[in-house]
């Protein structure tokens, strides 16, 4: 011991020389190594010898650092356990696998180097260690004894110097392997390479100015940086030499992993694949590692191999030498399975396992050695399964088990078995599953011990005792469930699909349970799932169908595994009754083994927001204001709560609707999954079964749905029985419209629940299904069936709020820097609102749940594509959204490719990829089907076998690309269609989301939308012409020829309102692929014209055309083909359509004016209206529908009565008297007539004959009312005399008398028996009478003012009236006593109707309101707002669901539960007077004072959805200065649009209220607007940015204008005062005073210096800008003047005004020039009609007005000289291109026009019908249009549409 001492400090001092180390230092360590030696416990602590071991490394580190800043290698896996216990991080300590200096390893193997002379610096350095202890010819002996072999000489040495002193004591032992370990460190650091050296030298000036640093307690780490990973078998390290490959600029060193086998190969000549770049680029070989394997190595010359079982061995490799290599994995070496058995157990009874037992246990580790061995047959089974019979491959044979309290004793027990060589074993394999699942999913740190002297290997599993199920040690209860589950399905070979399937749920029940027993799920997840455990005593647990009548003797003779099993898990819930935690969610696991696989959906559900819904269609964007939804789940939730707590025997289903992307299929899986979790917390609540019917719907077994999709889920028919006898369920049937066309096609019976069978389980059901695919009957026999409408819950989902979408935004940041679904991890979730806000064309998407995570997830891409504000488009989402999928999925099989080096070309992929899509989504469009089948033989290959097929030398897209589609080949079976997509090589298919074993679809329907109408278009866009010089006509002729080839042309589209969309939005986008995508659906109509084959193509082309609201006006479309389309809303002015096919086309609120049909072939087509009922000749007061619906009565103030016939509607008679009638009654069996005049006679009319049957005189003053009895035996009347008199209709005699002389008596009604009379006196009184005696029974006071009427409820108990007094009154008839007061409304009550059930009242009003109120409480339940105007009718649906009500020139309908609009009827053009449903339709009869009476279909019409969104009423437009745009205002935004084409080009949204009005800057980069909310706002165009927001204004804004610097605006609101501002800064500058009412219109003069006024206060005035002073007031209008405009040289103005005059004023003198009458109607404007001189004579004005007219007016003459009568509304606003060439208008019909005149200008204009419209935007009101059109010879018109036709303004 003192030579070692000795010899360690002469060393120490030798280093401590090369450091400069101080005395001190030195007898600190001198200290260090007595103490350590001596291992004194006492005096040695272990933070002392921790420091002092660190005080013994630190200077040979510090050394290191000095010549090289790399990672080093050389240092023990020793220090780094035990500095790492001492906290010691300012080290690097790596592992010691590295040896240099030859092809060497730690066996004392050797390859000999022939070349002595390079040992000359190794024996140099060995001198310098080792000093006068060794001489050099020594030491160089043994260096050519051990062949080079460096570690080996220096071992040799330390060995012979320690020998005569050391004996046993480990302790020494220990301190000289580290020694050891030392010198091999010091070694490779002094025989670094010349360039190390050179590195040292160039860092040494850096190094040591920072030498003080190197004393720092925390120094920074440099780490060594490897390329690749090493794995079990062979792997080597090199370099790559590819010049672009990053590891190679770097250079690198790089591991390739080889794995198990033989490799030859010379080092610096043979390549390898680099891992980094993919190429075979790594030539240079310096490395080679082993790891955990059986290996062997040769180099050229050896004789002899190398061979070892270390679980790692490192081997230098030189340059060169050629290299045989191999490596197996470790196996047995026994001769037979007694063998093994025999060796295994002397192995585990050797001292060595003893002794490193006993070494593990001196830290308290438990280590349990299993009792025995298993037994032959056990094993013998596990051989023969695990390893096919091979006995060499078992391990576990001999196990020991090391349990360990923590973590620290479980590493500290790893680092002490990896040391196992000091006992003579061999650590052969190292694997560790303790953070990382194994197989088994147990938790374990496994190693395997290679015993020499007995020559087998044994296996050590060490980890926490918590983990084990070792009974005895085990702290989880009823520890043997998960190992015999084990035993249950470790052999299992299923026989059949349904096997294979149970054995699936059987291993994931496996992996589920050892989860929770070894934590691999989160402790808190554990307990949630243990807090729903609920013991077997408390819960219902059935017995399976299949063990039923069998007992346990005879399951256990079978060899019926999965019956073992069925029995199996059936006696441990019955038997298991955990009491703690991880038993108890161990119960709840295997509970769970629920009907059905539950799919992981997880993904989708992180964004799962809750869905508001409503009774009631969502119809607009402000429905969303008044907070009248309720969340959908809840709902749901209380009205199965409902329908549980009732048990009464009825249907309980519940109708779920909502549009394609509301989110309905995500809400009917979060519904389950939530409904699951009820069930596991409380068992006795509903089983929820989620069903997709696309999936599972079978029209030839539809009455074994659910049985079939319970099978799906792999429940058999046995079990399906037993749980229908015992469980009651919630099956959500998701999709029904998925499915629709093929139900409809299979049923007489229409109604799903009995052709689904469903009475026969005891289940509710739900049904999805999307909205307007089902038409309202559809809905009303298929899903609610006919007699159980008030069971049936209809809920609709309504889009997302604001607050939603914020919501969903937050949840999709997160989930998306989670599961990384852009590469855009780090945005916000304000960063993706703030740039949502700058594309308000998303805002309407972003609605739909679906749209909204498809746009937040290309979000990103999106905006580096597109500029701020620019007009985004959906299938512009799609596109990017698709694309980011497909390349997904592309990166994905590229990698798995590239690991079978495989080339590949990801852009033809990509290209494979789309083509594939889209053929497959048109091929669905075409079967009308949404899921494609893959047959049984196509299953058959799986992925591997599909990846394995493929070439190496191939490349991929070879083998992937889609043939086209032979589209014009005979029909083949609905399997033959799908099996070309699912061909066995065919990888594309991964790309579509799988929906069973052998069933795909796209992500959602819309995608699948999406890629068909790719396909149509491009199949479109690809023709080419034969040849490439061609003019139109003979282009158009080719293009005819092929137009029948065109895909378009094979199926209609009107089914499949997504594909037009698609399509149409495509015709604006601004990509060149698109161009001719117009033009060449113009071309197909064309086609049509001389090709009858291409009418499914034209009728396709022209319904998109008219969904992208293109303008087909003026078109020569004569003999074109074009039958089913849908033509609703087009725009078809002045188009010739004569010879045309146009059967069953719709053209519903079509514009035809001037239109030419003749000889066209119109079977079947709608018009959407019906002719009104032409006759009376003035203001129609009333109608009304005979009893059984078939007649209708109408009186008119012509003084007439005519009496219609329904079907017909034709006049069947006229009733004449000499007085105006003032009502009209038929009998109750509708036989007879009743009426009335302003005079004292009453009329009694035959309704067959139309002759006069009775007059009845004997009143003194007018008649106020008259009545038929119930039975129509009698007629009551009252009048102003103050009588009320009865009569006998079959006699005519007067029967009764009942007076109250003081006063008149108003209206009377009979009660429903007969027997009481209530009416309303002129004493604010109402009277009840009894009607047998005449007898007064009560007077009802309480009205303030005149009562309009009074009448009895059902049973005539309660009487209910209404006043002047704005109330609504209801009374209590046997009492007397007033029940309710309803107030509500601002004016008079126009009238009141009951509903069919007399629950509720509908009330209407001058206030423009109609009100519902609750009969019972009397509350007010609606109040519904819209009407234009006073209402004059309103009425309950004989249903009592709707209201239709009628005003000033519409009629609408209303939603009774909701109070909201759900449809406007536009056509009347006065006030409509009386509107009535019909009885047995969905048709709504009308009158008004236009003299017409018109009846509606209220039916769902087919609609194409517009891509431009419906425009609301245009108030304001405007020509940017450089006249290439036009930016208009309508509702809350501008839109802005491109003036040549009239393409929507961006959206501004900010204003608060409607916008009043917009205008250009004057550069035209600004836009600036003013509305309702009373600010004036300035907007960026090019970034679409707010700049400004003047506030000022204290009431809304009606007019700004700017001045002819652009430096200033002018503004005027409904206050008294004009505002003037300073554009840049946004500051109010002037405030000009002088109106006396509200201020309508205000101008800067064209040099700016005044300001032109004009108000309510029927003047003009003029100021100064600079004083603000008034220079002159005009006066002469006799009602307000709404505007006044200077003319261009200043001299003149015009102005415009109520009176519906336009007069010109001059300027100087203030004086009249000239007054032009003409306008019918109000004049909102009036405009100069400029040129290009400004001192030239202003020769023309403009003037638009209220009467729906625009004129041009000659100044010279006063003279009309045109007059536009397009526009359906009031003319809201024109502008005139400053050229005076065009001019755009807009108006209260909701439409833009552009006007033009051909090469002219509108000053030189002195003919009228010059004038064309260019194009329209908007869609526009006022129902179908028809003025002027031909339609001569036309056939198939029914004759009520030939009187429709002629009634709009058509001839014939």
């Amino acid at each position: 011991m003192i030579f070692f001492l000795i010899h360690q400090t002469t060393i120490y001092l030798r280093l401590g020389k090369i450091f400069g180390s101080d005395k001190v230092n030195k007898t600190k360590h001198f200290e260090f190594y007595r103490r350590l030696l001596l291992m004194d416990e006492k005096k040695t602590t272990t933070d002392d010898t921790c420091s002092l071991w660190m005080s013994l490394i630190q200077i040979p580190i510090r050394w290191h650092r000095l010549i090289n800043k790399e990672s080093f290698d050389g240092l023990p896996d020793a220090f780094s356990v035990y500095l790492q216990n001492c906290n010691m991080h300012d080290y690097i300590l790596t592992d010691n696998a590295t040896c240099n200096g030859g092809m060497q390893d730690n066996s004392k193997h050797s390859i000999i180097d022939e070349e002595n002379k390079k040992y000359t610096k190794e024996v140099k350095t060995l001198v310098r260690l080792f000093g006068d202890l060794i001489n050099k010819e020594e030491l160089q002996q043994k260096i050519e004894l051990y062949n080079g072999n460096i570690e080996l000489v220096i071992k040799d040495l330390v060995q012979q110097s320690i020998e005569k002193e050391v004996q046993n004591k480990k302790q020494e032992l220990l301190f000289f392997v580290l020694l050891f370990n030392l010198f091999i460190f010091f070694f490779n650091v002094l025989t670094k390479k010349d360039k190390l050296e050179a590195e040292r030298k160039s860092n040494e000036v850096k190094e040591e100015s920072n030498d003080d640093n190197t004393s720092k307690s925390v120094e920074k780490e440099i780490e060594k940086t490897e390329i690749g990973e090493t794995e079990p078998g062979i792997n080597l390290q090199g370099y790559c030499t590819n010049e672009i490959c990053l590891a190679s600029k770097a250079k690198l060193p790089i591991w390739i992993n080889i794995g198990f086998g033989d490799i030859a190969f010379i080092s610096n000549k043979t390549s390898f694949s680099c891992p980094d770049c993919k190429k075979v680029t790594v030539t240079s070989v310096v490395k080679a590692m082993f790891y955990n394997s059986e290996h062997s190595i040769c180099a050229s010359g050896d004789s002899i191999p190398v061979k070892d079982n270390n679980y790692q061995c490192l081997y230098s490799i030189k340059p060169g030498l050629s290299y045989e290599l191999k490596a197996n994995k470790i196996r047995q070496h026994a001769k037979s399975i007694e063998d093994l058995r025999e060796r295994s157990e002397h192995a585990m009874k050797s001292i060595e396992i003893r002794d490193l037992v006993t070494e593990l246990q001196k830290y308290k580790i438990t280590v349990v050695k299993p009792s025995s061995l298993k037994g032959n047959e056990r094993l013998l089974e596990k051989i023969q399964a695990d390893y096919g019979g091979d006995f060499n491959q078992a391990f576990d044979i001999g196990r020991f088990t090391i349990l360990c309290d923590d973590s620290i004793k479980l590493q500290t027990a790893v680092a002490v078995m990896k040391k196992a060589e000091q006992f003579n074993l061999i650590v052969s394999e190292d694997r560790d599953f303790f953070d990382k699942k194994s197989k088994t999913h147990h938790r374990v740190h496994n190693i395997k011990l290679y015993v020499p002297k007995h020559d087998v290997y044994i296996e050590m599993q060490a980890t926490l005792k918590s983990f084990t199920t070792l009974e005895g040690y085990t702290v989880i209860e009823n520890p043997k469930l998960s190992h015999l589950f084990y035993e249950h399905i470790r052999v299992w070979k299923p026989n059949n699909p349904s096997e294979e399937e149970l054995k699936r749920a059987s291993d994931e029940i496996l992996t589920n349970i050892n989860d929770i027993i070894c934590e691999w799920i989160d402790i808190k997840e554990i307990k949630k799932i243990a807090n729903r455990y609920k013991p077997n005593s408390e819960i219902r647990i059935l017995k399976p169908p299949q063990l039923k009548g069998i007992n346990e003797e005879e399951i256990n003779t079978k060899n019926d595994i999965s019956l073992k099993l069925t029995k199996f898990v059936y006696d441990q819930l019955c038997k298991f009754n955990p009491m703690k935690m991880k038993g108890q969610a161990i119960y709840v696991i295997n509970k769970k083994a629920r009907i059905g696989r539950r799919y992981n959906t997880l993904q989708a559900l992180e964004t799962y927001i809750p869905l508001q819904a409503n009774n009631y269609l969502y119809t607009g964007v402000d429905d969303n204001k008044d907070n009248t939804t309720y969340d959908c789940y809840q709902h749901i939730l209380d009205l199965l709560k409902e329908k549980e707590e009732k048990k009464f025997e009825q249907k309980e289903v519940v109708i779920l609707q909502g549009k394609s992307g509301s989110g309905k299929s995500l809400f009917c899986r979060h519904l389950e999954e939530a409904l699951w979790e009820s069930y596991v917390s409380d068992s006795t609540t509903s089983i929820p079964v989620y069903i997709s019917l696309s999936k599972c719907y079978n029209g030839l077994n539809e009455r074994q749905i659910i049985s079939q999709a319970l099978q799906m889920k792999q429940i058999n028919k046995e079990m399906i029985d037993a749980i229908r006898e015992n469980m009651s369920f919630v099956f959500i049937l998701d999709g029904f419209d998925e499915i629709f066309d093929k139900y409809n096609k299979n049923n007489n019976e229409r109604y799903f629940y009995d052709c689904f069978n469903l009475s026969e389980w005891n289940a509710k059901i739900i049904v999805s299904c999307r909205s307007h695919v089902l038409s309202d009957e559809d809905i009303k026999h298929v899903l609610i069936g006919s007699n159980d409408i008030a069971k049936t819950p209809m809920i609709y989902l309504w889009p997302f709020s604001k607050e939603q979408m914020n919501g969903y935004i937050d949840k999709f940041v997160r989930m998306n820097k989670a599961n990384k679904m852009n590469q855009y991890l780090d945005w916000t979730a304000q960063q993706y609102e703030e740039t949502l806000n700058n594309y308000a064309s998303l805002h309407k998407m972003m609605e739909e749940p679906f749209l909204l995570r498809m746009i937040l997830t290309v979000l990103p891409s999106l905006m580096k594509q597109h500029l701020v504000g620019t007009k985004l488009s959906k299938s512009q989402v799609y596109e990017a959204f698709n694309e980011l999928w497909i390349d997904t999925h592309v990166k994905n099989i590229s990698n798995k490719l590239s690991e079978l080096r495989i080339r590949t070309n990801p852009k033809k992929i990509k290209l494979s990829f789309q083509q594939y899509c889209q053929d497959l989504g048109f091929e669905m469009f075409l079967q009308g089907n949404q899921v494609a089948t893959e047959n049984d033989d196509s299953m058959q290959n799986s992925d591997s076998k599909i990846l394995s097929k493929l070439d190496s030398n191939m490349e991929i897209d070879e083998k992937i690309e889609l043939k086209k589609d032979e589209l014009d080949t005979p029909a083949v079976t609905i399997q033959d269609v799908w099996e070309k997509y699912f061909k066995a090589d065919n990888v594309a298919k991964y790309v579509l989301r799988r929906i069973g074993n052998n069933k795909y679809q796209f992500l959602h329907k819309s995608c699948q939308e999406f890629y068909a109408a790719q396909k149509i278009i491009f199949d479109i866009l690809s023709w080419k012409p034969t040849i490439a010089d061609i003019d139109n006509q003979k282009l158009q002729q080719q293009f005819g020829v092929h137009a029948h080839h065109f895909l378009i042309n094979h199926k209609l589209l009107n089914e499949e309102m997504g594909i037009i969309q698609f399509i149409a939005e495509r015709i604006y986008n601004i990509n060149p692929i698109y161009a001719n995508l117009k033009s060449r659906l113009f071309r197909i109509i064309e086609s049509s014209k001389s090709h009858s084959n291409v009418s499914i193509a034209a009728a396709n082309a022209i319904t998109i055309l008219n969904s992208a609201n293109v303008n087909m006006h003026n078109q020569n479309w004569d003999s074109i083909k074009i039958p089913y389309a849908i033509l609703n809303h087009a725009f078809l002015e002045g188009t010739n359509l004569s010879n045309a096919h146009l059967d069953n086309v719709h053209f519903a609120h079509a514009c035809l004016n001037k239109a030419n049909f003749t000889s066209a072939s119109m079977n079947g087509i709608y018009f959407g209206e019906y002719a009104y009922l032409k006759g009376h000749s003035n203001s129609v007061l009333g109608v009304k529908f005979s009893p059984d619906g078939s007649k209708i009565l109408s009186y008119s103030l012509d003084k007439t009565i005519r009496i219609w016939d329904t079907s017909s509607r034709k006049q069947l008679h006229l009733l004449q008297n000499t007085n105006l009638p003032r009502a009209v009654y038929f009998s109750p069996d509708g036989s007879k007539i009743v009426s009335y005049s302003e005079s004292t006679t009453i009329y009694l009319w035959d309704v067959l004959s139309g002759q006069q049957l009775q007059t009845w005189e004997g009143h003194s003053n007018s008649i106020t009312d008259v009545q038929f009895s119930s039975n129509g035996s009698k007629v009551v009347s009252s009048s102003l005399d103050g009588t009320i008199r009865v009569w006998d209709v079959l006699s005519g005699e007067h029967i009764q008398l009942l007076t109250e002389p003081s006063t008149w008596i108003g209206s009377i009604h009979l009660s429903p028996d007969d027997s009481k009379i209530v009416s309303y006196l002129n004493d604010k009184t109402i009277r009840v009478w009894d009607a047998l005696s005449g007898k007064q029974l009560q007077i009802l006071q309480g009205h303030s003012e005149d009562i309009n009427d009074a009448q009895f409820l059902s049973n005539g108990s309660k009487i209910v009236s209404y006043s002047i007094d704005e109330t609504i009154r209801i009374w209590d008839v046997s009492s007397g006593q007033q029940i309710h007061i309803l107030r509500g409304h601002s004016s008079v009550i126009n009238g009141i109707h009951l509903s069919p059930d007399n629950s509720k009242i509908v009330s209407y009003s001058d206030d423009d309101t109609i009100q519902i109120w609750d009969v019972l409480s009397g509350k007010q339940l609606h109040v519904l707002k819209g009407q234009s105007g006073r209402v004059k009718a309103a009425q309950f649906s004989p249903d009592g669901s709707k209201i239709v009500s009628g005003s000033v020139d519409t009629i609408r309908i209303w939603d009774v539960l909701s109070g909201k609009q759900i449809q406007i009827l536009e056509g009347h053009s006065g006030i409509v007077c009386g509107v009535e449903f019909f009885p047995n339709e969905s048709k709504i009869l009308s009158c008004s004072d236009d003299g017409t009476i018109r009846m509606w279909d209220l039916t769902l019409q087919k609609k194409v959805q517009l891509i431009e969104e419906y425009l609301d009423i245009v108030t304001g437009v405007q020509f940017s200065p450089d006249t290439s745009k036009i930016v208009s205002c309508s509702g809350k935004a501008l839109q802005l649009w491109d003036a040549q084409s009239g393409r929507q080009i961006q959206v501004f949204e900010g204003h608060l209220s409607d916008v009043r009005g917009v205008l250009f800057s004057l550069d035209g980069s600004k836009i600036i607007s003013y509305s309702s909310d009373k600010t004036i706002r300035i907007w960026d165009i090019l970034s679409g940015r707010q700049l400004h927001e003047l506030v000022g204004h204290q009431d809304y804004v009606i007019e700004v204008q700017s001045s002819s610097d652009g430096f200033k605006i002018a503004s005027c609101s409904k206050e008294t005062t004009v505002r003037i501002w300073d554009i840049s800064s946004g500051k109010e500058i002037q405030l000009l005073h002088g109106h006396s009412s509200s201020i309508l219109g205000v101008q800067f003069s064209p040099d700016g210096s005044k300001i032109v006024s004009c108000s309510y206060d029927k003047t003009i005035r003029l100021w100064d800008v600079p004083s603000g002073k008034q220079l002159c007031v005009f006066g002469g209008h006799s009602q307000y003047v709404t505007r006044a405009r200077f003319s261009q040289n200043g001299s003149k103005i015009v102005s415009s005004s109520r009176d519906k005059t336009v007069r010109i004023w001059d300027v100087s003198s203030g004086k009249q020039l000239l007054l032009l009458k003409g306008h019918t109607d109000m004049v909102n404007d009036v405009h100069w009609v400029w040129g290009f001189q400004l001192s030239s004579d202003v020769s023309k004005v403009i003037s638009y007005s209220k009467d729906k007219t625009i004129r041009i007016w000659d100044i010279s003459s006063g003279k009309q000289i045109q007059l536009f009568e397009e526009h359906t509304g009031d003319i809201k606003n024109i502008h005139i291109l400053s050229d005076g060439s065009k001019f755009v208008s807009c108006s209260e019909d909701k439409t833009i026009r552009l006007w033009s005149i051909d090469n002219r200008k509108l000053i030189n204009m002195t003919e009228p019908n010059l004038m064309k419209c260019i194009w329209r935007r908007g869609v526009q009101s006022g129902g179908l249009l028809m003025k002027d059109s031909i339609w001569k010879d036309t056939n198939g018109l029914t004759f009520q549409q030939k009187l429709l036709v002629e009634q709009r303004g058509g001839t014939f």
